[in-house]
């Protein structure tokens, strides 16, 4: 039952469910200022409208929250086609305890994200309601005025798309960890052979720097050879290492007189032994998530001690 003040009560059921909706919209669109767009849009057809008639808050703003993004996809893509160079997603700090479904695992991980963005965007949008957030398919096709055989048929679609490209894996996040420390203790160490030992002969590097960074160059790197001395190359003095919890999986922060330079995730193969796919963000406009130092994590250390 609604209480005497509706601005107030629109408020805090917005506010219950805020968390919910920027987890899936980010999982959309890949990139923060969009998502908190979206959120403001739904927050304003969310207040205009006369709560009380609702009988279902959680799915009326979720099916607000996702049409608003798929109708910003459009600008979202002209944006990446003038981009300079690879487009990476934007990296979100999470927590390593995370209990959310948006920051667990592989759910958001960065690696994931680079491939729902070869899907559509409505078999992403199906995509991520059905296989993160466990929306069934009578549920996906209300939000989308679709057919539900429709949806079960785009569903499929992605489903094996998504696993033609990422096998599903479970790496633990030890191993995750460890195998991303001593491939940073390598790269500052200028350790050559260790650093090519632990890559995967096909492994690529992919630096985004969005023509505003020349950290690893304006395209995708690829073997071992090349990406190991590209790694070297770039690992310098005079910076603070430190080991965060991004999109869910161990990766490196690293800063330079207290701004954030870049984020580094690495993705390693099905047995968790070497690195197939190393994912750079150094663009500065996509580092506003990483920008607070903040403490460092107990598995964390600096620069100067691996170098």
């Amino acid at each position: 039952m609604m209480r005497e003040n509706p601005a107030a009560d629109a408020s805090e059921v917005f506010a219950e469910h805020r968390e919910l909706l920027f987890s899936i919209v980010y999982n959309m669109l890949g990139t923060v200022g969009d998502t908190e767009d979206v959120l403001q849009e739904t927050w304003l057809a969310w207040a205009a409208r006369d709560v009380a008639g609702i009988d279902n808050h959680r799915a009326y703003l979720v099916r607000v929250a996702v049409n608003q993004a798929l109708a910003h996809q459009s600008a979202l893509r002209r944006r990446k086609e003038a981009y300079l160079g690879p487009w990476l997603p934007e990296p979100l700090v999470t927590g390593p305890d995370a209990a959310e479904p948006a920051v667990r695992g592989e759910s958001v991980s960065i690696a994931l994200l680079v491939v729902l963005e070869t899907l559509t965007p409505l078999e992403r949008a199906v995509f991520v309601l059905h296989e993160v957030f466990a929306y069934q398919h009578t549920e996906i096709a209300a939000m989308l005025d679709r057919n539900p055989a429709a949806i079960r048929q785009i569903a499929h679609r992605a489903r094996e798309h998504v696993q033609a490209r990422r096998p599903r894996a479970r790496i633990d996040r030890r191993t995750h960890r460890e195998v991303t420390e001593r491939f940073i203790e390598a790269a500052f160490g200028g350790d050559l052979p260790a650093l090519m030992e632990m890559l995967a002969p096909d492994v690529v590097l992919w630096p985004d720097g969005g023509g505003k960074s020349t950290a690893g160059g304006p395209r995708p790197i690829h073997g071992r050879d090349k990406v190991a001395r590209v790694v070297v190359a770039n690992a310098r003095g005079g910076v603070d290492v430190r080991y965060r919890q991004v999109n869910g999986d161990p990766s490196v922060v690293i800063f330079t007189e207290d701004a954030p330079l870049a984020v580094m995730v690495l993705d390693l193969d099905a047995d968790g032994e070497q690195v197939r796919d190393i994912y750079v963000v150094s663009n500065p406009d996509k580092l506003g998530s990483v920008s607070e130092r903040g403490p460092e994590t107990a598995e964390g250390r600096d620069a100067d001690q691996v170098s």
